[in-house]
């Protein structure tokens, strides 16, 4: 009995050790590292936070659904996607300087939602909209305009390992002897 919780233990420390010690993306670790777009493409994104991306159709239906689900709300029909918190994204381009088009989906390239710094967040890279009335953010995904209600904005994560090396150099004296 007591060798299993011992290896319960053991594998829990393992597990936990090997998971990705995810860390907020802000502008201060981007402007410190200068990287290109090629750098950017290599580095892998995840989302912060739980999100969901609605709009509300149009009473015939003519809209065609892409992708996510359609739910009745208050009985007008709704599009709904979700992206679950920790959902890996990368980056496809800059759409202005300093803002990010990170894609969450793997429908193309089109399907993208678009990250820049926030100064009153420490410059944390956080979900842009075109327009925040209170918690509620028009975004555009795909072409559409989409609407989302969030208690806490989504920021981008990366997996940030630091490593803190010293260089050191030095020599090995052979001592003297008296002559």
């Amino acid at each position: 009995m007591q060798r299993t919780h011992l290896f319960l233990l053991l594998a829990l420390g393992l597990f936990s050790a090997c998971s990705p010690q995810l860390s907020v993306f802000d502008q201060k670790l981007y402007e410190s590292q200068n990287w290109t777009d090629d750098d950017l493409r290599r580095i892998q994104f995840f989302l912060s936070e739980e999100l969901t991306l609605y709009r509300y159709l149009d009473e015939e239906g003519a809209s065609s659904i892409t992708s996510g689900q359609i739910k009745i709300v208050d009985g007008r029909k709704t599009e709904q996607i979700h992206f679950p918190a920790g959902t890996p994204g990368v980056f496809l381009f800059r759409p202005k300087d300093e803002q990010f088009a990170v894609s969450f989906d793997n429908q193309g390239d089109t399907h993208y939602l678009t990250f820049g710094p926030n100064p009153r967040y420490d410059g944390q890279y956080m979900l842009q909209a075109s327009e925040w009335n209170r918690r509620t953010g028009t975004v555009t995904y795909a072409g559409k305009k989409f609407l989302t209600d969030s208690e806490i904005i989504p920021r981008l994560l990366v997996n940030l390992k630091k490593e803190y090396r010293n260089t050191v150099e030095g020599r090995t004296v052979g001592g003297r002897t008296v002559k």
